[in-house]
């Protein structure tokens, strides 16, 4: 319970909308801090839906697929293999053999194709930025030309491609895709979100704090994923990724708090606009004018619509 309340309905949904990076990357690319704001809230609208398209349509081809009906789905709810050899994961393609016309089949499929790539693309970009300029330019290689810069991050989005395609042979091992998501966000996001939290809040917070314990985080959550794989601890499911998640979170406020009060902390007026407290009011408030004018645009607003209707769907579902 403590797993399922604190690791994944606060740190790893928390975590998810604040420290994602495509969600920060399209925020910080907005043309006024008004547009920023309501960046993770209008993408909560369809995210609050996902539910809907996943359970849905397995339930749908757990009824009308044949290779995930009667026995089978007997087999698979066990934790067995199926006799037909298909698995839950399967569940809309097959749908879409059983159920779509030919063309509009392949517009389904061009559609899928279409939304896994736009995902890779995404994250591609992400992680070429957060390295190129936040680690290899920082601290690695200072004051070179753009085009150094520019040839670093063509090799850096090459070897993130390989690695990218690496990972799908750790997450075919996995019986269901949620279950490797999950335990992926436990290691890092997880303790990256304590970072942002104490970074943002906490001028106090130092540059060594939050690396140590940043991978302090980690670490916390690899060692229960171990404990969970060698069965020294038996939590079913995704139970192992929430406590991994809880533990991370926990691990790094601890550990960050620590190592700042033995570390010189950034003077104040280097942390104007990155912690709430130091930066001013003017520049926390949106824009009243031109494209950001009108009440449907005030975040606030949107906030509390995407409150009202995920409370109803909770007490609804």
């Amino acid at each position: 319970m403590l797993g399922l309340v604190f690791g994944l309905g606060f740190v790893l949904s928390f975590g998810y909308w604040t420290t994602n990076f495509v969600e920060v990357q399209r925020a910080m690319a907005a043309r006024s801090m008004s547009a920023a704001q309501r960046t993770p809230i209008i993408g909560a609208f369809p995210k609050m839906f996902i539910p809907f398209i996943v359970i849905i349509p397995g339930m749908i081809a757990g009824v009308a697929v044949p290779e995930l009906s009667g026995e089978n789905k007997a087999a698979l709810m066990a934790g067995d293999s199926a006799p037909s050899g298909a698995t839950f994961n399967q569940a809309l393609l097959l749908l879409m053999r059983d159920l779509l016309p030919n063309g509009v089949l392949g517009v389904a499929i061009a559609g899928l194709l279409a939304s896994f790539m736009a995902g890779m693309a995404a994250n591609l970009s992400s992680f070429n930025t957060v390295f190129t300029y936040d680690i290899w330019q920082t601290y690695l290689r200072k004051d070179r030309p753009d085009g150094y810069y520019l040839r670093v991050g063509r090799i850096v989005t090459v070897f993130a491609t390989v690695l990218a395609i690496g990972t799908a042979f750790i997450a075919s091992t996995y019986a269901n895709l949620m279950d490797y998501l999950q335990q992926l966000f436990s290691f890092f996001n997880a303790p990256l979100f304590a970072t942002f939290i104490l970074g943002m809040f906490w001028r106090r917070m130092t540059p060594a704090a939050g690396w140590i314990g940043l991978v302090s985080g980690t670490f916390s959550a690899v060692f229960v994923f171990i404990l969970t794989e060698s069965g020294v601890w038996t939590m079913p499911g995704q139970g192992g990724a929430f406590v991994g998640a809880g533990a991370a979170f926990v691990v790094d406020i601890v550990v960050s708090v620590a190592v700042t009060m033995v570390t010189r902390p950034k003077p104040a007026a280097e942390l104007v606009g990155l912690v709430y407290s130091l930066t001013p009011k003017e520049n926390r408030q949106r824009e009243v004018t031109g494209e950001d004018a009108g009440w449907y645009r005030n975040p606030g607003l949107l906030a509390g619509i995407v409150l009202v209707i995920t409370i109803v769907l909770n007490i609804i579902f």
